[in-house]
């Protein structure tokens, strides 16, 4: 452009001429940015009451209380095969900008335990919002006061304890497989469709204990039904306000203050199919943000004990190569990788 515009400026009888050409490039409206032209359906791969659908949810009515989209969010439950049902729906919708995925570790933890034949890197990363604890809980009505107690006791049972959780060789799994070695303890593990199955299941002594995140047994620890021994984490959670008569989320050990040094958080992020552009990448990505700032999803953080995490991007990507690495070594080393 500077080049034609000192061309030009040689005669100027052709400026004005020049001038009035560039104002009406200047003036000529963008072209719209990408937006969904139907409804957008939401496949979490997971069944209903599980922190993943709770947190959907949620997203779904932030964002008709803002009228962030114009069109409508569907919730849908793919929660059959562990949740690869939810992920090879996904997978094979290429090119589907109406398509939008919850992903959690089973993004890594399938592909492993049964050879299935998906990687993230088959769908387009949107963003990541939260990342989510475990929490170890068992039935208010039994004695044990923490983890030392409770696994203590489920040594002598020498795998008469029941352990509920949501799905085989999944998160839960991997969890309770860290558990036994540590403690030299022994489960029988029972797998479920959802966390709020496994809560319920708690509730009803079907169960010895379950390792929920905390937005799925919150129900029950407020009613006084379950016990929390100790978090999966480096550090206390922040939250101070309290949820029952006398805790907090911060009122909770960690599990390595109580000398069970097992550290555990999951991903809360969405993907949306392979094939679609980044254009529609960005939208997604901009509505969560969206969401994120509002003061309905600051007090669902809150109340479900969530950590804040947005990233997108360049970032996203590198914190899933990361994580995918991460989740390989535990999955190889609980002995749950499929045999190829």
């Amino acid at each position: 452009m500077m080049r034609l515009m000192r061309k030009i400026s040689i005669k100027a009888p052709l400026l004005p001429l020049c001038v009035a050409a560039l104002g009406c490039a200047l003036a000529a409206p963008a072209a719209a940015a990408w937006e969904p032209t139907k409804p957008v359906e939401v496949i979490i791969p997971a069944g209903a009451g599980g922190a993943s659908d709770q947190m959907a949810r949620t997203i779904q009515g932030i964002v008709v209380k803002h009228q962030l989209m114009k069109q409508p969010m569907l919730i849908i439950n793919k929660g059959g095969a562990s949740g690869a049902e939810g992920i090879m729906d996904v997978k094979d919708s290429k090119n589907n900008p109406h398509k939008l995925m919850v992903a959690f570790s089973a993004i890594y933890t399938l592909p492993v335990a049964v050879n299935l034949p998906f990687n993230w890197r088959d769908l387009n990363p949107v963003a990541m919002i939260a990342s989510d604890e475990f929490l170890l809980w068992v039935n208010s009505e039994t004695p044990y006061k923490s983890p030392k107690e409770y696994l203590d006791a489920a040594k002598k049972a020498n795998g008469a304890f029941k352990m509920g959780g949501t799905g085989s060789k999944r998160e839960d799994h991997i969890i309770t497989v860290a558990l036994e070695k540590i403690a030299g303890a022994k489960f029988t593990y029972i797998p479920y469709k959802s966390g709020g199955e496994a809560a319920t299941q708690l509730v009803g002594k079907h169960i010895d204990s379950n390792v929920n995140n905390p937005s799925e047994n919150i129900a029950q620890w407020r009613a006084g039904q379950v016990r929390a021994l100790c978090v999966f984490s480096e550090n206390r959670m922040v939250y101070k306000d309290k949820i029952t008569k006398d805790q907090s989320w911060a009122d909770i050990p960690t599990c390595k203050e109580s000398g069970v040094d097992v550290q555990y958080q999951m991903l809360r992020a969405f993907f949306l199919p392979g094939g679609t552009t980044a254009e529609q990448a960005a939208y997604y990505a901009e509505l969560l943000k969206k969401v994120t700032a509002t003061p309905e999803w600051k007090d669902y953080v809150a109340k479900q004990a969530l950590k804040e995490v947005y990233l997108t991007g360049a970032d996203f990507v590198k914190f899933l190569e990361k994580d995918e690495a991460f989740h390989n070594k535990l999955m190889n080393e609980a002995g749950f990788a499929a045999k190829k």
